[in-house]
């Protein structure tokens, strides 16, 4: 497998919330990645996809909630973002197509 497939199974898509949109103003990013990708590997792949220098990376871990599904109860599934600081003068559109 090609190194641009794996960087890509690493970050799933950009995620744009309004508290992404707040962290984006602070030189911040926020993807949603693969549950088990660590900060290396996250930083290494934004480097490689995007051309851009990473200062920091930030990882959370939201678990699902319990959701009805046509009346039964099932789970939403569990989540993995990165908040992913840039260094100064760098910057990635998340508004445009990956």
């Amino acid at each position: 497998m090609s190194a641009k497939a794996e960087h890509y199974d690493v970050i799933r898509k950009p995620v744009i919330t309004e508290k992404a949109t707040m962290a984006s103003e602070n030189g911040a990013v926020v993807f949603e990645v693969a549950m088990d990708s660590n900060k290396p590997q996250i930083k290494e792949a934004v480097e490689a996809l995007f051309g851009v220098k990473v200062k920091a990376v930030n990882t959370t871990i939201t678990k699902g909630k319990a959701k009805r599904f046509r009346g039964q109860m099932g789970r939403r599934k569990d989540v993995k973002k990165a908040y992913v600081t840039l260094e100064e003068g760098n910057t990635i559109d998340v508004s445009t197509g990956l």
